[in-house]
């Protein structure tokens, strides 16, 4: 007999892993269709943004969007994807750990037409771990009460779907550890969160305090009949509201170096063409001005030429907690960064002999 009190069907296969051990019919037939769709389509996103940042770069002129495309390395477009969507994969990686660990501990015998459920049970532990080492190196400091959260979440669901153990082992890994993490986040981050209330950013002071009290929730079985709506549709929501975050994080990025080139015909003043820098030839310095528009600088008179440093994002609160700015990554602090002690004038539009400029 099936879940639903009907005949058995012929093709059944089973789940181990721990308590979850039920006999279950096999997915739909559209499920591996399904798959294979998404396994077709995933590979193409990428593809996706890179068309769109070539088309939002050209201010939506063909002719400069082809320009582009001749002269721009993918290579560079591809590492600049890299930098600026590395958090999304361990997002992703570990809200499909928690939500499908959630509905395994709640409905474990109806697991096999989720595919939240299966993503979870055949997810490795180690893919969880790196996720997480990632995530915390890659996320802002108000993130990251969030990602303790998901830790301690996962590693009780990981204790809940094994053998059972000792009562006491249990309430410790799903209780205990939960609590005990929720308590030295607390300590850490309460400075951040009296500042953040002070200075009304009342929407930081959520994400650094009120995490931690999720975490003993997370760890345990839900209600059968709302498990599949308290999984299910958090996931739809993330699937459909992170492309446009990584569209809009990723249409910002640098893909061209910011360069300042100063050239001169002869009798006149030496400009200033502040942009990024398209390619150089034989002929011609090609630049991409701020407007969109291309300007082809004969080689003969460019005078000199220097990489303009990117402007650090200022942190839009500047709250801290204990001296970390709540925007800052980890990654941040760790990684070398070139210090900028004087401002090129080239880089403010004003060439480096401004007797030659008339000024």
């Amino acid at each position: 007999m099936d879940a639903v009190g009907g005949p058995a069907p012929m093709n059944e296969v089973e789940i181990h892993s721990g308590l979850v051990h039920k006999e279950r019919v096999l997915p739909r037939t559209s499920y591996r269709a399904e798959l294979n769709w998404l396994l077709a389509v995933l590979p193409g996103f990428p593809l996706l943004l890179l068309v769109l940042r070539l088309w939002y770069l050209s201010r939506q002129d063909l002719p400069t969007m082809l320009l582009l495309v001749q002269y721009i390395n993918p290579l560079g477009m591809i590492g600049a994807l890299f930098i600026t969507l590395s958090w999304t994969l361990p997002a992703a990686i570990l809200l499909v750990r928690v939500l499908g660990g959630i509905l395994l501990v709640s409905v474990p015998g109806r697991t096999g037409t989720s595919f939240l459920a299966v993503a979870a049970l055949r997810m490795p532990g180690w893919v969880v771990v790196i996720a997480a080492g990632i995530a915390a190196f890659t996320w802002q400091l108000r993130m990251l009460p969030l990602l303790m959260m998901l830790i301690v979440a996962i590693l009780g669901l990981t204790a809940v779907q094994g053998e059972p153990g000792d009562p006491w082992v249990m309430r410790w890994l799903t209780l205990g550890v939960p609590v005990l993490v929720a308590v030295l986040v607390w300590i850490f981050v309460w400075p951040g969160v009296v500042a953040a209330i002070r200075a009304g950013d009342h929407w930081t002071a959520v994400l650094l305090a009120a995490p931690p009290l999720f975490g003993p929730v997370l760890t345990g079985p839900v209600p059968q009949r709302w498990a599949r709506i308290a999984t299910h549709w958090p996931a739809v929501a993330a699937a459909f509201a992170m492309p446009f975050m990584v569209g809009v994080a990723f249409l910002q990025a640098p893909v061209l170096p910011d360069t300042a080139v100063e050239h001169a015909a002869d009798g006149e003043p030496a400009e200033v063409v502040r942009g990024q820098l398209i390619a150089v030839d034989d002929t011609s310095t090609t630049m991409l001005e701020p407007t969109g528009q291309v300007t082809f600088i004969p080689n003969g008179e460019v005078r000199s030429k220097t990489l303009c440093p990117q402007a650090r994002d200022t942190p839009d609160s500047g709250l801290t907690v204990r001296g970390w700015p709540v925007e800052a990554p980890a990654l941040e602090w760790i990684a070398p960064t070139r210090p900028v002690t004087e401002i090129d004038p080239r880089c403010l539009g004003r060439p480096l002999d401004r007797g030659a400029a008339g000024g």
